[in-house]
């Protein structure tokens, strides 16, 4: 960063490995605004070092770019609570699929059942992350550790 504490679009694309052309679009989408221009170059300060971290934070955490930019535009708190209260509760979905997803995925590394379809343990597993009914007995054939 140079000693007047701005940076050109290309040195702060390069502190989140981002090409400049990403910061450019999230300009236009309205995302991010340079600080200034000078002599056409976009400068841009510390305050957006911080901007651009909320962004790919809230994209890595599953928002699109339309919704990043409505909590980070909106003007209300009351509103942006409601906006993050959606999305936290699809968090919450996605985590429940990705942990059902796991429990599948764990007992097929221990079934030592020819086809691990038809195995009870795995149809018991199968079928309750689905909200189907569990089938009865408990015969599954795992092995005893874990493979690692």
């Amino acid at each position: 960063m140079k000693s007047s504490g701005s940076m050109r679009i290309g040195e702060l694309a390069e502190r989140f490995d981002l090409a400049p052309h990403v910061l450019r679009h999230w300009e236009a989408m309205g995302l991010l605004t340079p600080a200034t221009r000078v002599n056409g170059r976009r400068l841009y300060t510390r305050d957006h070092i911080v901007r651009v971290l909320t962004i790919i934070r809230a994209k890595a955490a599953g928002m699109s770019l339309e919704q990043v930019g409505e909590i980070l535009n909106v003007t209300g708190g009351a509103e942006r609570r409601q906006i993050l209260e959606r999305h936290h509760a699809e968090l919450e979905q996605r985590l429940r699929e990705i942990a059902a997803s796991k429990a599948l995925i764990e007992h097929i590394m221990q079934c030592t059942a020819e086809d691990f379809t038809r195995c009870p343990g795995y149809l018991r597993v199968a079928e309750s992350t689905a909200g189907l009914k569990q089938p009865g007995g408990n015969t599954c054939v795992v092995r005893a550790d874990p493979p690692r």
